[in-house]
């Protein structure tokens, strides 16, 4: 599989937990955010192996993202 087909389905994947979380009332969370939430704890130059990638965003809890959230406003406002 090559990095394009594994990112775009990285991103599918991440899009698809945002709409999960849209599901229980959390519409303004993206793909986007959901991927920067779990991407921040990994080595920028070497990501984990992809059943990690893949097992983090699937098993990514709400109050987990919420706290990551007020953890970067808070961040943001000092």
């Amino acid at each position: 599989m090559e990095m394009n087909d594994i990112s775009r389905q990285i991103e599918e994947l991440c899009n698809s937990k945002a709409e999960e979380f849209a599901l229980m009332g959390y519409e303004h969370i993206t793909g986007k955010s959901i991927w920067e939430c779990v991407s921040e704890n990994y080595n920028e130059n070497e990501l984990p192996p992809l059943h990690q990638i893949v097992n983090d965003i699937l098993t990514l809890k709400v109050t987990t993202y919420m706290n990551w959230m007020m953890v970067k406003v808070y961040k943001s406002t000092i």
